[in-house]
């Protein structure tokens, strides 16, 4: 016994295709939306933690910086940057501590300059980045 492939098994296997993936999109949609309040830093965004961001964008530290896995590769991770140095103020204490030029032969961070209120914004931009769930990312400590 000899089947074809006809008209009406395509159209039936295109339908039912679809809307198996239509199912499924919608699916794993309300899967992701149900899981990010979870995922979600519960700080508040203050007025410092906004500054920071906005002398991040401006010293464009994204540029060397990689944050949560988006950002150049030169530099570390900063994600867990306050984890990894153990306060805010030891990130501030490194970021004042840059030479104005630079290492001499190397290429390395420079000194931004920042007044206290400005480093304090990065300060708390970045704990606040570092208190964003991203399921055990970076793997390590060291980012």
């Amino acid at each position: 016994m000899k089947e074809t492939f006809t008209k009406g098994m395509a159209r039936n296997i295109y339908y039912g295709g679809s809307l198996f993936f239509l199912l499924l999109f919608f699916a794993l949609s309300f899967d992701t939306v149900s899981e990010l309040p979870d995922r979600d830093n519960r700080q508040a965004i203050n007025e410092s933690v906004t500054l920071g961001k906005k002398v991040w964008e401006v010293n464009n530290c994204i540029g060397c910086h990689t944050l949560l896995g988006e950002g150049a590769y030169f530099a570390p991770e900063l994600g867990n940057v306050v984890k990894r140095y153990g306060s805010k103020a030891a990130v501030k204490a490194f970021i004042m501590s840059r030479p104005k030029d630079g290492v001499p032969g190397r290429r390395s961070m420079p000194q931004f300059n920042l007044s206290e209120e400005e480093l304090q914004g990065v300060a708390d931009f970045l704990e606040y980045v570092g208190g964003v769930n991203t399921e055990n990312w970076p793997p390590n400590i060291q980012g």
